[in-house]
């Protein structure tokens, strides 16, 4: 019986210290690093894509489109009582859509409307119209409100979405987003690569 206990002993110490160990590896075990200056250099390039109005102009929380930027002169709200739809969908309401006036290019005429593919407004949990970099950021990393997309998915849709590449293809005397939405897409993936960090609201 004593030779028993003498065996079972050293199994009893090393099963008991192994939780220990466990606990001790996950707590020593580095959390992702988060670059906080190259991160938000690379939020900046973002962010003044986003919030440009070639953008922002059809972020928005009250269902009416914006004209704005140099172009435009003053901000103002879409005219003809243009909405982005009873049912929500963002394309307008029945007998006035979006496709009515927006085709899939450019208007050759002089002041004509601006095209492209599927031609709409953002969902209205993706409203950002005239919010801040804080907000815009904490925002983009909110499945909730950015059209439930991982970051990886959001980098994807302003790279390959036509609808967001008519911002750097405006037309007419329209001002283009900054930059490119190759180099958006870059600037998302560094971003993510240096944690992702927002600006202090």
């Amino acid at each position: 019986m004593k030779k028993l206990l003498i065996m079972l002993t050293p199994a009893a110490i090393l099963f008991s210290a192994a939780p220990f160990a466990t606990a001790q590896e996950s707590q020593t075990s580095p959390s992702p690093t988060v670059d906080m200056a190259k991160g938000l250099s690379e939020w900046d390039k973002i962010y003044a894509v986003f919030s440009h109005p070639r953008c922002a102009d059809c972020h928005v929380a009250d269902d009416r489109p914006r004209w704005s930027g140099a172009h435009y002169g003053a901000t103002s709200v879409h005219a003809f009582n243009v909405q982005r739809g009873t049912d929500g969908s963002g394309f307008g309401n029945p007998g006035l859509r979006c496709t009515t006036c927006h085709f899939s290019s450019n208007s050759n005429a002089l002041h004509g409307p601006p095209g492209a593919e599927g031609w709409h407004l953002a969902p209205a949990e993706m409203a950002w119209f005239g919010k801040s970099s804080a907000e815009i950021c904490a925002q983009i990393k909110d499945p909730a409100r950015n059209g439930d997309r991982k970051l990886t998915d959001v980098a994807l849709h302003v790279r390959d979405d036509k609808l967001v590449a008519w911002g750097w293809a405006p037309g007419s005397d329209r001002e283009p987003a900054p930059g490119s939405a190759e180099a958006t897409y870059q600037a998302i993936e560094n971003w993510m690569a240096a944690g992702s960090p927002c600006p202090m609201p």
